[in-house]
């Protein structure tokens, strides 16, 4: 199975559309993820015409008729993998980076994978055992107004890989 994630897209505030590099780089994935910073929930639609799409309320999603795909967090089970999608990453900052610890909420215990938006930095790193994935943006990487990043996570047979793509 092949995950696309996207975050902090901004749209229409940084650009108009959604830039046609994300729908190449998702032209083949079996969900797509957005973790938050929507602005405009017809991006959802966009990417719904390439697969079935999941997305996480952004500080900054200001919902004005409620939509069935956008939730605060996501809890996924893909096969025999369990990914948590939120926006700001719940965990307490320690030594740069995140900590786990019994304080977490029980939701974001137990997870594999964990799938952040926010800081319009692109991350794929591990801690404690979870893999940390942020897409950083394809409009607004760094909070500059370019083409930025995706990513990608594959998953087969319980394992996990991720990577990011820069879009050209």
């Amino acid at each position: 199975m092949r995950v696309g994630l996207l975050s902090d897209t901004h749209i229409p505030d940084v650009t108009k559309t959604l830039p046609h590099q994300v729908k190449e780089a998702f032209s083949d994935v079996d969900l797509i993820l957005h973790a938050g910073d929507i602005y405009n929930f017809s991006v959802l639609d966009e990417l719904e015409r390439l697969a079935p799409v999941l997305a996480a309320r952004g500080d900054d999603d200001y919902l004005t008729v409620p939509d069935e795909r956008v939730k605060e967090t996501h809890t996924l089970n893909l096969e025999g993998v369990r990914l948590r999608l939120c926006h700001v990453m719940p965990l307490g900052l320690f030594r740069g980076w995140m900590l786990r610890s019994n304080q977490d909420p029980p939701e974001f215990q137990d997870t594999d994978v964990l799938i952040f938006g926010h800081t319009h930095k692109a991350v794929i790193d591990s801690y404690q055992g979870v893999l940390l994935v942020n897409p950083g943006s394809p409009t607004f990487p760094n909070y500059v107004a370019r083409l930025g990043t995706v990513a990608i996570i594959t998953i087969a047979s319980g394992k996990t890989e991720a990577r990011l793509v820069q879009l050209y």
